[in-house]
């Protein structure tokens, strides 16, 4: 799961509710994984497949005129349960951005540390970038992490997106938290030297 990010130009997966916690991104019963493998196969699983797992003609992600690795959703994503296993499944699925006019801040940061980037924009951007999806559902997108832009290549407009600068450079780097102190060990040795 540990890819560098750049930019992407995508299609998008549309799923325009709002207050999709963190229970219907991974139902609690898959919790009990502490694998991140096979995570994204259950990825909205009880609106993504009936109850004998056949898939639901209905569920957008079962829709194959629509496809990317972007996923645009409705305003307070990932809320409810701090579970880390919901980001796992995002990026499990092969999701590398999630597009939302508001994140619960626990999942944003799980989605950061699984290598998936959450891009806040503005109420107005979202409902114009479901429009267009809607019109056409081979709409596509184009999220600059370097320049910190989102842009909707259907109407060309663009929007501005914060992002912590450590995260930014974990993510340009395909650093963990991990990989960025081993890649900073001299430093930290220097540091504890001088501070004894």
């Amino acid at each position: 799961m540990k890819q560098k990010f750049d930019i992407i130009t995508s299609g998008c997966i549309p799923l325009p509710l709002e207050n999709v916690d963190t229970d219907q991104i991974i139902p609690a019963r898959f919790l009990k994984a502490t694998d991140k493998e096979g995570m994204g196969d259950n990825l909205f699983r009880d609106w993504r497949y009936n109850t004998d797992g056949t898939p639901k003609k209905d569920f957008v992600m079962n829709d194959p005129s629509y496809s990317g690795v972007i996923l645009v959703a409705g305003k307070n994503f990932g809320s409810g349960s701090s579970r880390e296993h919901a980001a796992w499944a995002i990026a499990g699925a092969g999701f590398r951005v999630v597009i939302s006019s508001f994140f619960a801040d626990i999942h944003k940061n799980n989605e950061l540390n699984n290598f998936v980037l959450p891009v806040v924009v503005t109420e107005d951007f979202l409902k114009e970038l479901f429009q267009s999806i809607e019109a056409d559902h081979k709409t596509q997108v184009r999220v600059d992490l370097p320049n910190q832009t989102v842009t909707n290549l259907a109407t060309g407009r663009s929007e501005q997106f914060e992002i912590n600068a450590y995260k930014k450079h974990c993510l340009m780097n395909g650093l963990d938290d991990v990989d960025f102190l081993v890649q900073n060990r001299d430093k930290v040795e220097s540091w504890e030297a001088a501070n004894k």
